[in-house]
């Protein structure tokens, strides 16, 4: 099934079942006094967090909800049942926004349920009109309709780190190793088209796509990538070894990562010399230390071929994570 990361829906919540006018029959059939029960409450619609990066998927095709309305009221008082609540699963970090008003809710966690429209309420049964000066009442009132609207619904991902870098940087493979991913990897531009996740450890990896110049203004896969990593807490930024420049390389994907602005630029980033085992083992230091000194910063060596260099990052990576 499609990645969907972005998608529009019309969702209604239920109708309240209507009031009804019944009277009371007595011994011999003589109707007695008013009966008539209210209306039952129309069901809401509820946004529910599940840990599934395709669950906006099933919007694509399908696009017009609505909960169940309430049912009418009946004899002897009795109210009408509620309507069942209409569920609407979304990933977490989705973000709803109904069109109509522009009012926002965010899901960020399993299990979190929004109500985002409420069911109309139920009509009154004659009964409830029954006054000293009105004891055969013959008035009732109908349902009232549930609140609706467009939602639109955005997802950002939420991880605990997320691969960037150049296409072909190495982040589906890193991401395979150190998980069980199993996401796409391939010597082309572009062979991840969405965002991948993976179990580390109990933290969450996401390798995002890769980005060109000009992503910022919407190259290559835009601001598709930008997106996904605003709400990551750390940044792992993969410049590949076999760059002939290293510094424009990793310049370029810091370029975008600032022209966005949002605080992204100021995210925790974890510098990573990857596919070091590309090089001979005599230059991988010297490479390392010539993208460090471009960058100002401490540089990594990594590599989802080599055990050894990829222990070395494994364990370097979980200490950072713990906040090491």
């Amino acid at each position: 099934m499609a990645f969907v990361d972005e998608v529009t829906i019309r969702a209604a919540a239920g109708k309240g079942g209507d009031g009804v006018v019944r009277w009371l029959h007595l011994r011999g059939n003589e109707k007695g006094g008013p009966s008539g029960g209210d209306g039952g409450r129309g069901g809401d619609v509820v946004l529910a967090g599940v840990r599934d990066l395709a669950a906006l998927s099933r919007y694509r095709a399908e696009k017009d909800f609505r909960a169940e309305d309430g049912g009418a009221g009946a004899g002897d008082l009795k109210r009408g049942a509620n309507g069942e609540p209409l569920t609407l699963l979304v990933p977490v970090g989705t973000l709803a926004r109904v069109e109509e008003n522009g009012t926002e809710y965010e899901i960020l966690e399993e299990g979190a349920r929004v109500t985002i429209f409420k069911g109309g309420s139920g009509g009154k049964g004659n009964a409830r009109f029954k006054s000293s000066t009105n004891q055969n009442p013959f008035e009732h009132t109908d349902g009232k309709p549930g609140q609706a609207g467009d939602i639109h619904l955005s997802l950002k991902l939420i991880a605990d780190a997320g691969l960037i870098g150049l296409p072909s940087a190495g982040k589906s493979s890193l991401l395979n190793a150190l998980t069980r991913a199993a996401a796409k990897v391939g010597d082309y531009p572009f062979t991840t088209l969405e965002p991948n996740l993976g179990d580390y450890h109990g933290y969450i990896l996401a390798d995002i796509p890769g980005l060109i110049a000009g992503a910022a203004e919407g190259r290559g896969l835009g601001t598709k990538f930008l997106k996904h990593i605003e709400r990551t807490k750390l940044l792992i930024h993969l410049v590949s070894a076999d760059q002939a420049d290293l510094a424009a390389a990793y310049r370029e994907v810091r370029r975008e990562i600032e022209a966005v602005g949002g605080g992204l630029a100021e995210k925790s980033e974890i510098l990573v010399l990857a596919k070091a085992d590309l090089l001979p083992e005599g230059e991988r230091e010297s490479r390392a230390a010539e993208l460090a000194r471009a960058a100002g910063r401490e540089v990594l060596l990594a590599s989802a071929e080599d055990p050894e260099i990829l222990e070395r990052f494994a364990a370097e990576l979980s200490r950072r994570l713990a906040g090491g």
